[in-house]
């Protein structure tokens, strides 16, 4: 099934890259403004698949999606599963030394 108002397929692509075959309200809605290029604020709760509705759109859309996050540790388990399933991803934080961050930018 195609989202008909985006031009993307985004059921395939969740679940090529994520393994899912259908999405927890409202991460469809969101995901499908995003890619309507619509501004979006989204207040899930934890656990509520917040990471999805930006993760997801990443892979579609040309360019780079930027997360500010103030968990280390959660910055790095998302990186760690994007690159396990493909996706480039990486993070800045300060625990990489200055030309680590550097070579991200």
């Amino acid at each position: 099934m195609q989202e008909e108002n985006t031009g993307y397929d985004i059921f395939q692509t969740l679940k090529k890259y994520f393994g899912h075959s259908s999405f927890i309200s409202p991460q469809e809605k969101i995901i499908a403004n995003i890619l309507e290029g619509k501004d979006v604020f989204a207040l899930l709760p934890t656990g509520g698949g917040k990471s999805l509705c930006y993760q997801l759109p990443s892979i579609l859309l040309d360019g780079v999606v930027l997360v500010i996050s103030p968990l280390i540790a959660l910055m790095k388990d998302q990186v760690d599963k994007l690159k396990e399933k493909g996706i480039p991803a990486a993070f800045i934080n300060s625990t990489l030394t200055y030309s680590e961050a550097e070579r991200i930018r």
